[in-house]
């Protein structure tokens, strides 16, 4: 297979296994490719992508830019935070004011669950999806998943644990079905109050105990608790949080086989984890930061293909 079944990344649901191992044979060549010195390649030259950030966000907005340049796209940036929609201007008029500057691409990250499903339908450009609201962030999954291939060598048949605020978590959910995807065993582990309800039903095991979780993964993900997203309390304490699902060094010590540690970023030291495991080499969270880039070239690259194809 050598296209996506998708003219738009807007969720990890609506892609298949088959669309997964392209997207990475794909990263692959670009991991090549910004490993030398001369790191830009003219493959998207005529192409123009629109980074539409409704959220502030700084790693992922970052990386798709990086991304979008390493290409050669030429990229405008809009920040919605201090654009017109504060002044009451609607998604589809932002969006349609872009297109009429012929935009080909739009990266989209966006407070409302379905932000990227509704614009893919009104208008004529690819989306990608840079997360929406606590639904999905189709990027992070891609680069967490390559991550784990790169380190362990397969995805399929691995253990993976993620821990911590999968309630509030778009990258829960993506990283979910991209691990089932990929044929590897997902359980979540976190405070009661912090798994939803209907985790079960997609075929997720809950752990309450971290050390069991730990016990029985190859890979834990430790998501950052998102406090900026709890109108109430879902703990009693950030120490208690930490003393129940923190990992520091010596849990990991304890343990009789040494696990692969993953953080999508951005770190509250102390809280998911202490510094000493972030730092450790069990944690893999700058190779992460690194294989952000090459998958999101992949995903920018083959989309871009789809339309050149629709073109001709």
């Amino acid at each position: 297979m050598s296209e996506l079944s998708v003219n738009h990344l807007l969720g990890i649901k609506y892609i298949t296994e088959a669309d997964i191992q392209l997207i990475f044979e794909t990263a692959d060549h670009f991991k090549e490719v910004i490993n030398r010195s001369i790191k830009k390649v003219p493959s998207l030259r005529d192409i123009t992508i629109a980074n539409l950030f409704f959220e502030n966000s700084t790693r992922t907005r970052l990386s798709f830019e990086l991304a979008e340049k390493r290409l050669s796209a030429d990229v405008i940036n809009f920040s919605a935070a201090s654009s017109s929609v504060k002044k009451g201007e609607t998604l589809i008029d932002t969006v349609n004011n872009i297109l009429s500057m012929k935009v080909d691409m739009v990266v989209m990250r966006h407070p409302n669950p379905g932000a990227g499903v509704f614009l893919a339908k009104h208008v004529n450009a690819s989306i990608v999806n840079a997360g929406d609201g606590v639904h999905e962030h189709p990027t992070q999954a891609l680069l967490d998943c390559y991550s784990i291939r790169e380190k362990l060598g397969d995805v399929a048949g691995k253990k993976v644990v993620i821990v911590g605020d999968i309630l509030h978590s778009r990258v829960a959910l993506s990283n979910i079905f991209a691990l089932q995807k990929l044929g590897a065993e997902v359980k979540v582990c976190g405070p009661k109050t912090l798994l939803p309800k209907y985790i079960e039903n997609i075929g997720v095991k809950t752990e309450g105990s971290l050390r069991s979780a730990l016990e029985w993964c190859d890979v834990a993900n430790m998501l950052r608790v998102q406090n900026e997203r709890m109108d109430i309390s879902y703990f009693p304490t950030t120490r208690e949080y930490t003393q129940q699902f923190g990992v520091s060094k010596a849990l990991l010590d304890s343990l009789d086989k040494e696990i692969v540690v993953m953080h999508p970023g951005p770190i509250n030291r102390g809280v998911e984890i202490t510094s000493d495991v972030a730092d450790s080499k069990q944690a893999i969270i700058l190779d992460q930061v690194q294989n952000g880039v090459a998958v999101r070239m992949a995903v920018l690259y083959l989309l871009a293909s789809k339309i050149k194809h629709n073109e001709d």
